[in-house]
């Protein structure tokens, strides 16, 4: 196997716990030294990440050491919360990770909040990937690539020697079928329907057997199809937008996306079942043209869907240790999930996107 992963907790985020992770990985992979490493680092580290990338680089033998800093790390065995660690995938053999050029895809993308630059995620090439987190918002975020932090805070990365297969879950229980928005100004809806948007949405909680007060609005979303409306929730052809207030005086919900007048809308609601439902679907589309077994997998799901949504235990890396058994997994949780959806890249929320590697 020329394919492995570390991740080393500890105390303090010193650079041992980099030696540790990488040459865990190298030993676990029966490599002398790696053609590239993922690396993803603790927000422990990202006041002053070089000297954890130079030891990486020294480590590994080789330049090519990417990704980000982030709250929570992952490996196909192990979990880090809110402690110093460092999470590892070193790849040998024919695999190899480089630079992303024009006409190279998919290509892997790490970001920070800060350098989230629309004329880079809307380029045409296919991008998978996640933003940079950590515990409180307040950064600093650090972005990596061949082994330098990206002053501009975001990197794309093209595998060679690789097949890649990308699935996203979105996760969130419909509440309503598709509807029209009726009247919009930017990121105000007002109407659907021709009824006042929060009454729209008040219209679809009965579902839930609740009423609109004293709702948390943080768990309502509002969904928006593309391509034809019929069959979208159930082809997944849709981008779920976090409510952003809901003003009771004049009806009005706000999102943080411009909208249009025309544009298909449903509201939904993140719930723990759903999300799993909906990850096990992902699963079953991904495997489901193929009997090979992928090689590694990338999993970037967000920092709102991690352990504590779902109640301690994190169920979507159960779910693909349950299907991949002892599959090379490495991730972290984000800020902000990269994926493809309806021939655009986009920018999604409480979403989880994974990337499987076939040699």
């Amino acid at each position: 196997m020329s394919i492995a992963t570390a991740l080393v907790r500890g105390r303090l985020a010193r650079t041992e716990l980099v030696h540790e992770a990488v040459e865990t990985a190298l030993d676990r992979a029966g490599l002398r030294y790696a053609n590239a490493v993922l690396l993803f680092l603790s927000d422990h580290y990202a006041q002053e990440p070089n000297p954890a990338l130079h030891e990486a680089a020294r480590v590994a033998g080789c330049l090519q050491i990417d990704g980000c800093s982030a709250a929570g790390l992952f490996t196909e065995n192990a979990r880090a919360m809110s402690e110093p660690a460092v999470a590892a995938m070193v790849f040998g053999g024919d695999i190899q990770l480089k630079h992303a050029m024009p006409g190279d895809e998919p290509v892997l993308s790490f970001a920070a909040p800060g350098g989230l630059d629309l004329t880079w995620l809307e380029r045409d090439e296919v991008r998978f990937g996640a933003v940079a987190s950590d515990s409180d918002g307040q950064g600093p975020f650090r972005v990596w690539s061949s082994g330098r932090v990206q002053p501009g805070g975001h990197c794309g990365l093209a595998f060679g020697g690789v097949r890649l297969r990308l699935g996203l879950s979105q996760g969130a229980r419909p509440l309503s079928e598709p509807q029209e928005i009726t009247r919009v100004i930017g990121n105000d809806i007002m109407a659907v329907a021709g009824r006042m948007a929060l009454a729209s949405l008040a219209q679809a909680l009965p579902q839930l057997g609740q009423s609109i007060e004293g709702m948390p609005l943080h768990l309502f979303m509002a969904g928006v199809t593309h391509g034809e409306p019929e069959g979208a929730l159930a082809e997944g052809r849709y981008q779920l937008l976090p409510i952003l207030s809901a003003n009771p005086d004049n009806g009005v919900v706000t999102v943080p996306a411009q909208l249009a007048e025309g544009d298909q809308l449903f509201w939904a609601v993140r719930q723990p079942d759903a999300a799993e439902q909906d990850l096990r679907l992902m699963l079953d589309r991904l495997g489901s043209d193929t009997l090979e077994a992928p090689a590694f997998g990338l999993f970037f799901p967000c920092l709102g869907r991690g352990p504590a949504f779902y109640g301690g235990e994190d169920r979507d890396l159960a779910l693909i240790a349950e299907r991949y058994p002892e599959l090379p997994l490495i991730g972290f949780y984000g800020n902000g999930e990269i994926a493809r959806l309806n021939g655009m890249n986009r920018l999604l929320q409480y979403s989880a996107v994974l990337g499987l590697g076939y040699l």
